[in-house]
């Protein structure tokens, strides 16, 4: 238990298999309550092979008219995710800015999804996370068009593979998530891919 998100802690954290879930509960001192996880099974997306999209996904990535970019608007991506959740208390101002820290030193990376109508550019959905060697963290994605988070997560797969990643961790599994094709594994072996992947050091492309 903790809030502490500075970059040597988040660093630390992610290296060790574990990372942090601010709860809407407050400590008796009015503090935001933080835990931090390493669960067991532990949620990765195989980027061993390629990835088996739904059909309906696929016509998607072929046809949306959405341009996507990488590290464009971090911070905003960060609020959006926040924003758009019925229960978005768990992106607290101090993880915002722990984040944003990291992004600056170029360890958290953004993908975004835009809208452009006439002169105007909206950001319509996003995907963040934190890499470290060959390991990607995903942390949240948002959309607030129809299929936005899923063209942002499968844009940032096809980064990762082509950058050489060997792990996509994606923490926690959920419906959304499964339909995707995220795979549960026990934590003793995400921590052995952990190991193996910090020993590599691919870029995302942009």
């Amino acid at each position: 238990m903790g809030c502490d998100f500075s970059p040597g802690t988040l660093l630390h954290a992610y290296r060790s298999g574990i990372f942090p879930w601010p709860h809407g509960d407050a400590r008796d001192d009015g503090a935001p309550l933080v835990l931090w996880f390493s669960p067991d099974p532990r949620t990765v997306f195989p980027l061993d092979a390629p990835p088996h999209w739904s059909r309906s996904l696929r016509r998607t990535l072929r046809r949306h008219p959405y341009e996507v970019t990488v590290d464009a608007d971090f911070p905003e991506v960060m609020r959006m995710c926040g924003e758009t959740r019925a229960n978005n208390t768990w992106i607290i101002p101090e993880l915002v800015a722990g984040y944003v820290r990291l992004h600056e030193l170029g360890w958290a990376h953004s993908v975004e999804v835009w809208e452009t109508t006439g002169a105007k550019r909206t950001l319509v959905g996003g995907i963040y996370g934190v890499a470290i060697g060959g390991m990607f963290a995903g942390e949240s994605m948002f959309h607030v068009r129809t299929d936005a988070s899923k063209i942002a997560f499968a844009s940032l797969v096809a980064r990762l593979q082509q950058a050489g990643f060997a792990l996509f961790d994606v923490q926690v599994q959920n419906p959304h998530l499964e339909s995707l094709g995220c795979v549960e594994i026990a934590r003793s072996e995400y921590l052995v891919r952990l190991e193996q992947a910090l020993a590599l050091s691919p870029r995302i492309s942009k």
